[in-house]
């Protein structure tokens, strides 16, 4: 198990970002609300695929903490039953956790897909703790950092049940991708440590100075991203996805903040492109973090002027998601110095 933990380390990595890409495409279609309960969907453990399985009808079973759509209202099942031949309110309870009671079948089996990826995930990060014991009287940090991000990956399904029952609030969204960060920065870590212990990097001062800033922007701007998507998500509810050019419409101070903060994240990083290119420092992730930077400004300025094309929020999202961990994980390689 120990000669494994390396690919263990490496698909729970990989299975995080699959989740950061499924939370894009949920974001970028508007399908936060897909499911109005958790972890359970309109009641079901698979989804419905057609409105008529949530809409109330005589002479037909219902299972307990089933939910229908009735007069635009969700109703949750008390108990099993079947149904008369009127609608009776003793055998329901109104949901009042929010007031969100609209069925799309796309809407709900994408937030649906995005769950069964984060529920797999979780199955990987069992695998991670499971074999990180293994370390125990190796390297006890292993072990540690292992159950560390096991349990902020509770956190997160906790956080996910919060964002819908609170309606998608900025806040606990903004926590939920801080989270997320947090945990790939704890296995890019664990990564590190295991592939690399014996490897000798350059040190720069300045350059790990301004890679520590570069970190600490990318969280910033991320963290502040999720805040401008929020007033997008609220747009387009306002005047419908039809009428994406009113998306940005008179935006907040949030919105010029996250604009006008990339000159400063282009300028961090460009400073150690060039500290890296003068003084031969020889790491060749600060061109992936060029490229990433790059793509990053090009979908944000499509998303501005080009009305938010299909597939630049997600790229935009995940783009800003693997760039902050290329620019962790060189971080990690910028420390390391052996005399």
């Amino acid at each position: 198990m120990k000669k494994r933990f390396p690919q263990i380390v490496t698909i729970a990595i990989i299975s995080l970002y699959l989740i950061f890409l499924a939370g894009a495409v949920v974001r970028m279609t508007g399908s936060g609300m897909g499911c109005p309960d958790w972890p359970k969907c309109f009641g079901y453990y698979i989804p419905p695929t057609e409105v008529a399985q949530i809409t109330w009808k005589p002479n037909t079973e219902f299972k307990k903490g089933m939910i229908i759509i009735k007069n635009e209202t969700l109703f949750v099942a008390e108990n099993d039953l079947k149904t008369g031949v009127e609608f009776n309110p003793n055998n329901w309870s109104e949901y009042t956790k929010h007031d969100y009671a609209t069925f799309n079948k796309f809407h709900t089996w994408t937030e649906y897909i995005n769950r069964l990826v984060s529920v797999l995930a979780g199955f990987v990060f069992l695998f991670l703790i499971y074999a990180s014991t293994k370390f125990w009287k190796e390297n006890k940090t292993i072990p540690l950092l292992s159950f560390g991000a096991f349990f902020l990956m509770l956190f997160e399904a906790w956080l996910g049940k919060t964002v819908v029952d609170s309606n998608l609030t900025p806040t606990i969204i903004t926590i939920h991708m801080v989270v997320g960060l947090i945990i790939i920065g704890i296995l890019l870590r664990l990564k590190f440590i295991i592939s690399e212990k014996n490897t000798v990097y350059k040190y720069d001062k300045l350059f790990n100075r301004l890679l520590i800033i570069s970190v600490i922007f990318s969280l910033i701007q991320i963290a502040m991203g999720t805040q401008v998507r929020q007033f997008i998500d609220e747009q387009v509810k306002l005047y419908g996805f039809e009428n994406k050019n009113y998306s940005l419409m008179n935006p907040s101070f949030k919105f010029y903040f996250h604009r006008s903060f990339t000159i400063a994240i282009v300028l961090v990083n460009f400073g150690m492109f060039y500290l890296n290119q003068v003084k031969n420092l020889g790491y060749k992730l600060v061109n992936w973090i060029v490229f990433l930077i790059f793509l990053e400004t090009i979908t944000g300025i499509l998303m501005y002027y080009a009305e938010i094309p299909m597939g630049t929020q997600a790229i935009h999202l995940l783009a800003g998601a693997f760039l902050f961990g290329l620019q962790f994980y060189l971080w990690q390689q910028s420390k390391k110095v052996r005399f």
